[in-house]
């Protein structure tokens, strides 16, 4: 159990989820969204679970207990204490995808099956695709966790480690996500669509962190990767390869004030997704997140990909490299982004006009960004829409503002960001 406020003092302040208990010096399991910090200050603040009492403060270290901690809706404070693995039976033991198989699912079966030399192009249906199916939905009971609005989650001492688990912030308000390892959240049992693009594609379900249909939400310190199943380890079936990782972290389904803070967002293709369909105007009005001071270290796309929402991206490191990167910002319909104060570190022979591409979208305004190579040497500015619309003129897009972010601690100097990435993540608060 951590340190807490005299019982006096924390009686008289539960009951105000906008005056929560001031955070001891070392508590940062009290600490609330700085003022002004991003969309997440508007809306009233984000306070996360700082009001609650002494009874609502918990230390987890296993799976059953972290499930039934961030559970309700009552402000809570859930420490965790080293790593949950999600992939773990209620004994201890751990769990493999075998151990989800069910009614004769296997993947050897399943290559053959459905083959598109035996199969064609028709999507997979019948007892194997049933079986997957059935057998996913086995997983996704283990692995899926649902939060509970007003909390606080965040790494005891240091850090803590969530890994092969699907955190659901959906249809909740006042959550705070803080100093975590979300680590190789896979699916075991990825469905192949024919249809997906000229060849298909293998698609997975799950991402490390989905919000859905929430609002004031504070994602910050925190450390998102594949863990000791990177993807470019997978194998290729079907001349494809096979995908067991879907987004980092998606914010999609009306999900609004959102500031995503000095996280670090490692080696994903499809990484960080705003909005998830072109059509879900519904969306119109929501989707406003801030983005900033986190480092993107060799994505392949989506860092964000934004549709519909005012979204600012400002003082961030971009680390462009490797083989996955195919572009960095993406302009999707209706998306308002301002792009401002950013450096992109281009290595591995990619280039400026990689950094943004226009999904539909109308405008990206901003300034200030600027470009260095290898990690050092001279940074220089660069205009991202006119890199984009010099090699892709037949899509271009303008720079207009469509509205101005309000809600900032202060936007940086492109120079100071020089070393971010010793300063984001986990196990720096």
């Amino acid at each position: 159990m951590r340190r807490h406020l005299a019982p006096a003092l924390a009686l008289a302040l539960t009951a105000a989820l906008t005056a929560p208990p001031p955070a001891a010096a070392d508590d940062t399991g009290r600490e609330v969204l700085p003022a002004g910090d991003g969309w997440a200050w508007a809306g009233g603040g984000t306070t996360g679970g700082a009001a609650a009492t002494a009874g609502n403060v918990f230390r987890v270290s296993t799976p059953a207990a972290f499930r039934a901690a961030i559970a309700g809706d009552e402000p809570k404070i859930v420490y965790v204490d080293g790593l949950i693995d999600a992939n773990t039976a209620p004994d201890g033991t751990p769990l493999g995808c075998d151990d989800y198989a069910v009614d004769g699912y296997s993947l050897q079966e399943y290559l053959e099956t459905y083959d598109s030399l035996v199969w064609g192009r028709e999507d997979p249906s019948g007892p194997l695709e049933e079986a997957r199916d059935a057998s996913r939905a086995v997983q996704a009971e283990r692995i899926r966790y649902r939060v509970g609005s007003n909390t606080t989650i965040v790494g005891a001492d240091g850090g803590g480690e969530l890994t092969g688990m699907n955190l659901l912030v959906q249809d909740v308000r006042n959550v705070i996500l803080r100093d975590l390892t979300f680590s190789d959240t896979h699916d075991c049992f990825p469905g192949w669509d024919p249809g997906d693009g000229e060849t298909g594609n293998w698609n997975a379900e799950y991402d490390h962190v989905e919000v859905s249909g929430s609002r004031n939400v504070w994602i910050d310190h925190n450390t998102f990767d594949d863990g000791e199943r990177p993807g470019a380890a997978q194998p290729e079936y079907f001349g494809r390869k096979y995908e067991v990782h879907d987004g980092l972290l998606d914010i999609v389904r009306a999900a609004d004030l959102v500031t995503v803070s000095w996280n670090d967002f490692d080696g994903r293709d499809k990484a960080l997704l705003l909005g998830n369909s072109d059509g879900r105007t519904t969306d119109r009005g929501y989707l406003r997140v801030t983005w900033h001071h986190n480092h993107f270290d060799g994505l392949g796309q989506r860092a964000p990909r934004v549709r519909f929402g005012q979204v600012h991206v400002y003082n961030n490191l971009y680390t462009v490299r490797g083989d996955l990167h195919q572009y960095s910002l993406g302009a999707g319909v209706e998306s308002q982004l301002h792009v401002e104060n950013n450096l992109f570190d281009l290595r591995d022979g990619h280039t400026a006009d990689t950094l943004l591409y226009n999904w539909g979208g109308t405008d990206v305004a901003g300034s200030g960004n600027a470009l260095m190579t290898g990690g050092g040497g001279r940074i220089s500015g660069v205009d991202l829409v006119a890199e984009h619309n010099a090699a892709n003129p037949d899509r271009p897009l303008g720079s207009e503002a469509a509205w101005v972010p309000q809600y900032t601690t202060g936007v940086q100097p492109v120079h100071a960001l020089r070393g971010l990435e010793r300063k984001v993540g986990a196990g720096l608060l």
